[in-house]
């Protein structure tokens, strides 16, 4: 049992604690309820509640959403067009996002799966100077993916 002030009361019933916070006009709220005993405090409820919201609003500003940007390719992509979306996935990963490659196989081209995990590959070690691979290539459906991201230790400081 905690006071208002954080002093600690003890350990008591909790006939006791809701007798002392009434006469303190307060309310007795639980808040360590796995602990061995129950760690409650005397407090204003909603003074309570808005100081929780209040932790969880400026927990929440300090997460970083990484977003995912997709570039698409067939297992005959050609070569200037592949060079050309290795460009732009090095560009994303500089600028701080995830890439997710896909191979997408469509009607009879899904019989030569090693064309998409070869085409893959190459662009993993295209670009390894800038990124590391999170997840290696795998078979989803009809499409191959592999997930990037920036490996910081990598980039030159400027």
């Amino acid at each position: 049992m905690i006071d208002t002030d954080g002093k600690q009361l003890g350990i008591m019933s909790p006939r006791e604690a809701l007798k002392i916070a009434e006469l303190k006009g307060l309310d007795l709220v639980e808040i360590v309820p796995n602990a061995e005993p129950p760690v409650c405090k005397i407090v204003d409820y909603g003074k309570y509640r808005y100081e929780q919201q209040k932790k969880e609003k400026t927990q929440r500003k300090k997460q970083a959403v990484v977003e995912v940007k997709e570039i698409r390719f067939h297992p005959n992509t050609d070569e200037h067009d592949f060079e050309f979306k290795a460009r732009h996935c090095k560009q994303f990963l500089l600028d701080g996002y995830k890439v997710k490659a896909t191979v997408i196989y469509k009607g009879r081209e899904l019989i030569y799966p090693e064309k998409g995990e070869e085409l893959l590959n190459r662009l993993i070690v295209k670009l390894e100077d800038v990124a590391k691979v999170e997840s290696p290539p795998k078979f989803e459906g009809r499409s191959m993916t592999t997930i990037l991201i920036t490996d910081k230790s990598k980039i030159k400081k400027k």
